[in-house]
């Protein structure tokens, strides 16, 4: 299976929107190697900005072209566009609905050996909370594309959740992306796997897992964690009657937060968090991380079974 990292799918979107519409401009804090917006550097360099290791300042400079009619495509690593320069996000961008988007690049523990410093855990919760903002978790790079091409009709502020390492590529050119509509990827009737971001994969793995003990998973790719696609969550809680979330993040706050808001206000059922629980990350190779922190389709099916025994 093809892999390519979502960060990519951010840049390929912005040099498509860069090359017809003269208002997108990019800008980064000193990491456009890291986050590719080198590469729509390259392509115009009259319209890229780097503001240096000064996150906050970045923010407020997208905040600043927004206001002149242009819209911003900000990014630098997740951990600091969510957390560092969280208040001019909160206060000068949201608070005033800007037309800024974000792209949160190195999100979750798939950053590797860069360790719990740069792993943002966090930024789910940190951004989900705010008034105005549109908060976008693509699973592959085709996807993170069409989440970027998306966020510059929407107007006001947007933030995009990239990775590092390559994934997966399991949505094609033609597969729909509608901002807050969930995407259903696997029909079932036994339990329903709401996942987003590289944690989509590891669901369809687990799936196929579960198929050999007779165990029909339904897989839905929660791509847009804000606005939250209710009316999909609520279909899988009545007609599955139980739910397993499953995301590179830390449980509270979360997409299992999310949901679970969701099911307890309006069907209630019984569900299940697979993330990481109340820590912080540390270094190592993506694949022991994921092990490590139990993000594996091993440890989703695990979970499946807890979720089933509750169902009854």
């Amino acid at each position: 299976m093809e892999k390519k990292a979502t960060r990519y799918g951010y840049s390929e979107a912005l040099i498509e929107m860069g090359a017809v519409n003269k208002n997108i401009v990019a800008l980064d804090a000193d990491l456009s190697r890291s986050t590719s917006s080198e590469l729509f550097k390259n392509k115009f360099p009259e319209r890229f900005f780097n503001i240096g290791v000064a996150e906050q300042n970045l923010l407020g400079v997208a905040a600043g072209l927004s206001l002149m009619g242009k819209i911003p495509f900000a990014s630098t690593y997740s951990v600091f566009a969510s957390g560092r320069a969280w208040e001019q996000l909160r206060t000068t961008i949201c608070y005033s609905n800007l037309n800024v988007k974000i792209g949160g690049s190195h999100g979750g523990v798939l950053t590797g050996p860069d360790g719990a410093s740069h792993q943002a855990l966090e930024e789910f919760a940190l951004t989900r909370v705010l008034p105005n903002l549109t908060v976008l978790v693509p699973c592959d790079f085709l996807e993170a594309k069409k989440a970027t091409l998306a966020a510059a009709e929407i107007k006001g502020p947007v933030y995009i959740r990239l990775g590092r390492e390559p994934l997966p590529i399991l949505t094609t050119r033609e597969t729909p992306f509608i901002p807050g509509q969930g995407l259903l990827m696997k029909e079932g009737k036994d339990i329903t796997i709401i996942a987003c971001g590289s944690l989509v994969f590891e669901s369809l793995q687990a799936a196929v897992l579960l198929e050999k003990e007779n165990i029909n998973a339904r897989v839905i790719n929660i791509h847009t964690l804000k606005p939250l696609d209710e009316k999909i969550i609520i279909a899988a809680a009545r007609e599955t009657g139980a739910i397993i979330t499953a995301e590179e993040h830390e449980i509270y706050g979360g997409l299992g937060s999310a949901v679970s808001e969701v099911v307890v206000k309006n069907y209630p059922a019984p569900v299940e968090m697979v993330g990481l629980e109340d820590t912080f990350g540390t270094s190592g190779s993506p694949e022991e991380l994921m092990r490590f922190f139990h993000l594996k389709d091993t440890d989703i099916v695990i979970a499946v079974k807890k979720v089933l025994a509750r169902k009854g």
